[in-house]
C-alpha cells in the first residue's frame, strides 16, 4: 500500500510541482511535446489526497495532454508503463465536462485502448488508492 502525505507537507509536493511545470513549459515551448507529456506524468499522481496537490499536477498533465497533436506518435514514443497513469488523467480530463479537453482525452483514450487493450481501463478504474 502507497504511503501518502500528510497536509502538512503539501506544500512542499506543491513546490515540485511547480518546478515540474516549468521544466514542461521549458519543452513544449520547443516543440517536445512527449518529452512533456512524460515530465508531466513521472512521479504521478501525487502521493497525497491533499486536493490542492492533486489538482495543481492534473494542471500541469492537462496542459502537456492539450498540447499532442499526433497521437499515434506520442504513444510509439511512450513507454508502455506510462499507459495506465495516463488513462486516469485521460478519464479527469472527461470529468471536467470542457468540450476541447473532452475532446482530446476521447481521441487520446481510443488510440491508447487500442495499443493498451481493456485492462488498462479496467486497473485505472479500479485503482480507488492512488487516485488523480
Amino acid at each position: 500500500m502507497a504511503e501518502f502525505v500528510e497536509a502538512d507537507n503539501a506544500e512542499a509536493i506543491i513546490a515540485r510541482i511547480e518546478t515540474k511545470s516549468r521544466k514542461i513549459e521549458s519543452l513544449l515551448k520547443q516543440y517536445k511535446h512527449v518529452e512533456a507529456l512524460k515530465t508531466a506524468l513521472e512521479g504521478s499522481p501525487p502521493k497525497t489526497r491533499d486536493e490542492r496537490c492533486k489538482s495543481a499536477n492534473w494542471i500541469v498533465v492537462h496542459r502537456a495532454i492539450m498540447a499532442i497533436k499526433d497521437i499515434d506518435g506520442m504513444l510509439n514514443a511512450l513507454d508502455a508503463e506510462y499507459y495506465d497513469i495516463l488513462m486516469k488523467y485521460l478519464y479527469r480530463g472527461l470529468s471536467t465536462g470542457d468540450r476541447p479537453t473532452c475532446d482530446q482525452c476521447l481521441k487520446i483514450h481510443e488510440k491508447l485502448t487500442e495499443r493498451a487493450g481493456l485492462g488498462c481501463i479496467l486497473r485505472c478504474l479500479t485503482d480507488t488508492i492512488n487516485t488523480v
